[in-house]
């Protein structure tokens, strides 16, 4: 019996702590440093009582110019309820996560590396357990999450993030800043900061005072400083530098080295491509700064012929502009009158023979479509201007300009625009080349020396080594060489340097590098786009999970490990027989004869469910209940089966379908019968219309065709972060006839939530009702790569592919949600996906493969009506119920009804489907609704967003298919979703 969800109490938790550190410090000069206003540090939803910051703790080391902080604050909860909390937090350029580590036990536990994927999945299904789980991962461009469970109720957690960084120049000196803003509030304040050199305290810190401590300074922090930036000036060496480090049995270098040279304006091409980012994330940018910077290069220029082409969810045709005397009046208006709307998708364009160069005016966020960049001729180059800051991905952009002979020009204010004019319009000392002796796989933070300086790291493989930099300025090329020797000073920084300049390197095309970059990550401890870093509280869960935990735990690890794998491939053949023996019974359901007649008054609904019992337990080989008695000839209708008729289009079936001959009032099931397949009057389906009632709905719904997109746009900042709005909004545009608006609205999913999958989810579903199975797909391969551990990431990219046209990647996909062992909450969806699994083969027989599959799962079996419910919230329950003709409902109360409708398992958790199966429908109609149980989770949409797909003709030539999103709000809630009518 289903029992009624407890409404739980949840608790986000947002901290919005300002990591700047020095990497902010180098975007900025004293006396043009603006804080912006902060929230509180933490926010918890709900919370009688706020959060409060019991304590914060800094530790920084600083040699030459490079720094590595470490913070550390202590929450206090002082509600009686547990939170979870959440951490998102951008990085500044030059700066990177080291680690971070959750007390465990009373002790600071170190994170691991783990997969991305993989690290999102352990952290949710162990938090479901209630034990102390901590995740750290990079979400999109510079922007990173740490979320942390449980903070006790009236207790306290203890977290340390560890950033490294390269520090900037100041004149003739290095400057580190520590932002303190965070630390407002917190009931202690301590730190120390240990440096090579003597540090100069600036500002309001002047005051502070460096003692000397052993060979370097000490700064010693008793309480928070004044001010809101603690800033640091420190002397910089004229000369080369080099440093090494042993790491993982390899010795590493780090060289920085001072690059000088003669700067001479480029020269200018003319013609030119301006690629205008013209998609949502763009709506705040410092868009008079970018004007300000195309006006020095037009200027620059002098007559040029410029291509302008709008990327958003689809690229905009190009137009043509004229450049004349600098005067670009024209373009600029046009600029001006950008709508700026919809999700990033960089293709969809073609590179022009006869365009010089290229700018790129975005901030790298690119969320939709392919993501990849076309391909440019070799003479092309690629400048990217990006004024986003620590909200855009810097690295991809200087990856991609880099990689196509341009640079990266980025700025965050209005102060840093003649520095960044220079960098468009000069032609700056560079890196060409960096190789040598004993040297292996250099890899260089910049190819320009930004600040003066050029950073390059690598292997040493043979000392004394010799490093050789081939440059290049106005003034021509030359060669630079530095020796470096087996003692250079030792440092913790060249290793991960290394890594972390190699994957930048990757990041103009992440996709095709996605495993390298992993195992970049993995085995130097990144965050990166592929791996992230999880504490674990129980030395059985990370042996569970295949995590090789911190060193105090490893040796009782590998015992477990050992352990365990011993019981694997039993485990894997356990559960394919489980499934096998699910989709026994549901052959054996298909193959039965049920009367299509009224059902006789005395049949109850316990006498139904002992029948739709009596299958499986034939199938587990216990003896079944009596059959029911047949009812009698006058209630029967003996003309249903002999004049059925189907869909002109259905005449032959394909050969791999299960065949059946129809003689009188019997069904013979033959499988080497002639072509006919099962015979079926033909039928339709109609859905019912689901309007939300919202204000910005109604007032959209007035509109006509012409004005609603401006209506939306009206409205938008006022909804700007719901899920409900832009599916609403598309919704409207698609019933008024522009497809295209509606796309792009919809498209703006991808940019709401960063890696937020069950948003992904719902954009997927809606682009699949809206016909664009390719763009569907697309996105939910991203939501398979977020949560391989769903089994409805597989199926729901199978159902799109096979939509797409591509049956063999379809069946592979719905083969995996077959293979795997699931978490409990899913259990049931196998027999649903290899349903649909067989349905496709049978349509492409020549297309598909199936030695793969298990031979007891090779088996399609066509239906009359079936319908498929699926949600996008977690740990939800919503039911589905479809009433017959007779009037009697099927659903989890009821799941066999008397003409043999049949409905799988009631999914109470996960995110369903629920099915509904019909072999051979008598006329009438056949009403499908779905009902909103209960949930225990928020909900991402403001409600959960229900996928609905009706077919008729399931597994058969002649199959069609519907399908509707539309969402419910409220427990009990309950719509029509449409209806069958069979003839």
């Amino acid at each position: 019996m289903k029992l009624p969800f407890v409404p739980a109490v949840l608790a986000g938790l947002l901290l919005s702590l300002p990591l700047g550190l020095a990497g902010l410090a180098g975007a900025q000069t004293p006396g043009h440093l603006t804080a912006p206003p902060l929230p509180p540090l933490l926010r918890v939803a709900g919370a009688e009582t706020p959060i409060e910051l019991e304590s914060a703790r800094v530790d920084g080391e600083i040699v030459g110019g490079l720094a590595r902080t470490s913070i550390e604050l202590v929450f206090r909860n002082p509600n009686a309820r547990v939170l979870e909390g959440e951490l998102q937090f951008p990085l500044q350029p030059g700066q990177q996560v080291a680690g971070f580590a959750l007390d465990i036990g009373g002790a600071m536990r170190d994170a691991v590396p783990v997969p991305k994927a993989q690290g999102r999945q352990v952290f949710e299904a162990i938090e479901r357990r209630g034990i102390d789980p901590g995740l750290l991962e990079q979400t999109a461009g510079n922007q990173f999450k740490l979320r942390v469970y449980p903070i006790p109720a009236g207790g306290t957690r203890r977290v340390r993030l560890d950033l490294v960084e390269s520090l900037r120049r100041d004149g003739e000196a290095w400057q580190y800043q520590l932002p303190l803003r965070f630390a407002d509030g917190a009931g202690r304040f301590e730190g120390e900061l240990r440096t090579a050199q003597k540090p100069e305290p600036l500002g309001l810190a002047r005051a502070l005072k460096a003692e000397r401590h052993g060979r370097g300074y000490r700064l010693a922090l008793s309480a928070r400083p004044p001010g809101e930036v603690l800033s640091l000036r420190l002397p910089r060496a004229e000369r080369a530098e080099s440093y090494v480090q042993d790491f993982a049995g390899e010795r590493y270098f780090l060289a920085e080295v001072p690059l000088s040279g003669a700067s001479a304006p480029r020269r200018l091409p003319q013609t030119v491509g301006l690629l205008w980012d013209s998609s949502a994330s763009r709506r705040k940018r410092d868009h008079p700064g970018e004007l300000n910077l195309l006006d020095r290069y037009f200027r620059a220029a002098g007559t040029v012929q410029v291509r302008l082409i709008r990327l958003r969810d689809r690229a905009e045709p190009a137009q043509t502009f004229q450049v004349r005397g600098g005067d670009w009046s024209a373009l600029r208006r046009e600029l001006d009158d950008t709508v700026y709307d919809g999700a990033t998708d960089p293709g969809g364009w073609n590179a022009e023979a006869e365009i010089g160069e290229y700018l790129l005016v975005s901030d790298g966020l690119f969320n939709y479509g392919d993501q990849r960049l076309p391909e440019l001729g070799p003479q092309q180059r690629l400048y990217a201007l990006n004024s986003a800051g620590a909200n855009g991905d810097n690295d991809r952009l200087r990856a991609l300009a880099q990689a196509h002979g341009g640079r990266l020009v980025a700025w965050s204010r209005a102060g840093e625009l003649e520095r960044a004019a220079r960098e468009l319009l000069e032609q700056a000392p560079q890196l060409l080349s960096a190789s040598g002796a004993g040297i292996a796989d250099a890899a260089a933070e910049s190819a320009f020396a930004d600040g003066g300086l050029l950073r390059i790291a690598g292997r040493l493989r043979d000392a004394p080594a010799t490093l050789r930099l081939r440059v290049r300025d106005a003034e021509g090329e030359r060669e630079l060489s530095l020796p470096i020797a087996a003692d250079a000073p030792a440092s913790a920084f060249p290793a991960t340097l290394w890594a972390q300049y190699s994957i930048r390197a990757l990041q103009a095309d992440p996709e095709r590098h996605r495993a390298e970059i992993a195992r970049l990550g993995q085995r130097h401890g990144l965050v990166t786009a592929e791996t992230s870093l999880i504490v674990l509280e129980e030395t059985a869960d990370y042996a569970r999970y295949r995590i090789e935990p911190p060193a105090p735990l490893r040796e009782e690890y590998r015992r477990l490990l050992s352990a365990q794998d011993e019981a694997v491939a039993g485990e894997r053949r356990i559960h394919l027989d489980l499934v096998a023996g699910s989709y026994q019974q549901r052959i054996d359901w298909w193959q039965r004869d049920f009367p299509k007649g009224k059902p006789p008054a005395a049949l109850g609904g316990n006498e139904r469910y002992r029948l739709a019992e009596a299958a499986p337990a034939a199938a587990a080989g216990i003896a079944p209940m009596p059959a029911l008695p047949a009812p009698p000839d006058s209630a029967r209708e003996p003309t249903t089966l002999d004049s059925v008729e189907m869909p002109a289009e259905a005449a032959a079936a394909d050969a791999g379908m299960d065949r059946i001959v129809v003689t009188a009032s019997r069904i013979a099931h033959d499988d080497q019968a002639g072509p006919s397949g099962p015979v079926q009057r033909p039928a339709r389906i109609a859905l019912q219309a689901w309007e939300p009632d919202s204000p910005y709905a109604r007032r959209l719904r007035k509109a006509d065709a012409g004005s609603a997109y401006a209506i939306y746009l009206d409205e938008r900042d006022s909804y700007a972060g719901s899920t409900a709005f832009y599916l609403d909004a598309a919704d409207v545009l698609f019933e008024k006839g522009r497809p295209e608006l509606a796309l792009r609205v919809l498209s703006n999913l991808a940019e709401l939530d960063l890696e937020n999958r069950h948003v992904l989810r719902v954009l997927g579903y809606r682009l699949m009702q809206a016909g664009q199975p390719a763009l569907a797909a697309q996105v939910l391969e991203r939501v398979l790569a977020m949560a391989e551990e769903e089994p409805q990431s597989f199926r729901d990219l199978g159902l799109a592919y096979a939509a797409a046209g591509r049956p063999q990647e379809a069946v592979d996909r719905l083969y995996e949600v077959a293979l795997r062992a699931w978490d409990g909450r899913f259990d049931g969806i196998e027999e649903i996906a290899l349903a649909e699994l067989n349905a496709i083969a049978a349509a492409h027989p020549d297309r598909v493969d199936l030695s793969r599959v298990d031979p007891r799962l090779r088996r399609n079996l066509p239906l009359a009506l079936r319908a498929v419910l699926s949600w996008d919230s977690d740990n939800s329950d919503m039911d589905l119920w479809v009433t017959d003709p007779n009037g009697e409902k099927c659903y989890y109360g009821n799941p066999l009804t008397y003409q043999g409708g049949r409905i799988t398992d009631d999914f109470t958790g996960g995110y369903g489907p629920e099915e509904f199966a019909l072999r051979r429908a008598k006329p009438g109609k056949y009403k499908v609704e779905a009902q909103f149980f209960g949930d225990r989770q928020p909900l991402v949409t403001g409600a959960t967003t229900l996928n609905l797909r009706l077919s008729t003709g399931f597994g058969g030539p002649g199959q069609q298919d519907r399908q509707v999103t539309l969402r419910l709000k409220d427990a009990k809630e309950q719509i029509l979703v449409g209806e069958f009518e069979v003839r």
